[in-house]
């Protein structure tokens, strides 16, 4: 972490990633590489801008000259903290009244092959791909390959955050009441997310009794009842920008037999899915190692979702640990394994930790116990 700011890494880290980011563009043939505001922009230079009517716009040259920020002239402060002046990237600041599309264009050479970040609004991508000679592409290939495989600063970063979100979790005993509704949980929770550590609460999920059974559900007025199975689905970021995401299942009281059963049946589909984690397995087969023992159970209906996603800068982001993706697993890709189960109109449960690849298997983000935590 660079020593002036905790909201970005070290400058050696931002130009590492700019130096492979031309690598890549030459494998894809790309000429230029144009990132607005959003994760990309963060994972490039640092910075948080935000995207507004006004372009705010990182010009990457595949040969080799030096890339620029195009940006409006009062919002310059969204380059502070970032990693702009480490890298020495040139800063062209404009005002109103002049044509900023104009300005990307005249960094870039005639007939180049342009790639935009995918987070781009049509606001600027549309007066951006009127001002070049052809249709701007995705520039996902790109980025997604150096997204996909988190560093060693990355890495401490997640581990950073599911520390925090750990330390969440474990005061659950504290707010998890007969009576209370899960708005009035939700809202203690989202406080206790920023003092543990993180800048805000992406989202809280508090699923009780029936309303576990909706994997997405937020939170409503019901009120807790002794002996409702709750799903705890809770994440944000930590000033690095990057994410925590983990859920936990809890119960009221002591558990029913039924529910206590079928719980042991999900417990042990989630550790034998991280088990499967290694370099050289397919996303899809991570997926199957979950879903396969839940099918031998009778529960293959009630699992109803994909096995994970990735997690970085974006709560969501690839690899997506899914049947169907035979993408290979590298060592630092970072994703959730969660499986859940659901029924419909009574209860459910999901169990969700933070994996990242390692050499020989993964290590997990999370350290909380995985069993169904009676409160």
């Amino acid at each position: 972490m660079s020593s002036h700011t905790d909201s970005r890494f070290a400058g050696d880290v931002y130009a590492d990633r700019l130096e492979r980011t031309v690598q890549l563009m030459h494998a894809a043939h790309l000429d230029a590489l144009l990132i607005t505001p959003g994760p990309d922009l963060r994972y490039l230079i640092g910075s948080a801008a935000d995207s507004f009517e006004r372009l705010t716009c990182l010009v990457i040259p595949a040969d080799k000259s030096t890339p620029s920020v195009v940006i409006p002239k009062l919002e310059l402060a969204f380059l502070d903290g970032s990693a702009v002046s480490d890298l020495g990237l040139q800063v062209s600041d404009w005002v109103d009244g002049i044509d900023p599309y104009q300005i990307v264009k005249s960094a870039l050479h005639v007939g180049s092959r342009v790639a935009v970040t995918d987070s781009m609004p049509a606001l600027h991508l549309l007066p951006l791909a009127e001002s070049f000679s052809g249709l701007p592409v995705s520039a996902t290939p790109v980025l997604r390959e150096l997204r996909m495989i988190k560093d060693a600063a990355e890495i401490e970063a997640l581990r950073e955050a599911g520390d925090a979100i750990d330390r969440v979790h474990a005061r659950m005993g504290e707010w998890l009441l007969p009576g209370r509704t899960e708005a009035e949980v939700a809202a203690d929770i989202r406080k206790a997310i920023v003092a543990e550590g993180h800048t805000e609460a992406e989202f809280v999920i508090v699923g009780s009794g029936p309303n576990g059974a909706i994997p997405h559900h937020m939170e409503s007025e019901r009120r807790l009842q002794q002996g409702d199975v709750v799903v705890i689905d809770i994440g944000g970021p930590i000033a690095t920008g990057y994410n925590s995401d983990c859920t936990r299942t809890y119960v009221l009281g002591e558990p029913r037999s039924e529910v206590a059963t079928r719980y042991t049946e999900l417990e042990d589909a989630q550790a034998a899915a991280v088990a499967a984690v290694r370099p050289g397995v397919s996303a899809e087969s991570v997926d199957a190692a979950a879903r396969e023992p839940l099918k031998a159970a009778g529960l293959g209906d009630a699992f109803v979702h994909r096995t994970g996603h990735g997690i970085g800068l974006s709560v969501h982001e690839e690899p997506y640990i899914v049947e169907g993706n035979k993408l290979e697993l590298r060592q630092g890709m970072a994703f959730s394994v969660e499986p859940g189960i659901y029924f419909r109109g009574e209860w459910g449960a999901r169990i969700e930790d933070i994996v990242v690849v390692t050499e020989d298997g993964c290590e997990s983000m999370n350290q909380r116990p995985h069993g169904l935590t009676v409160l």
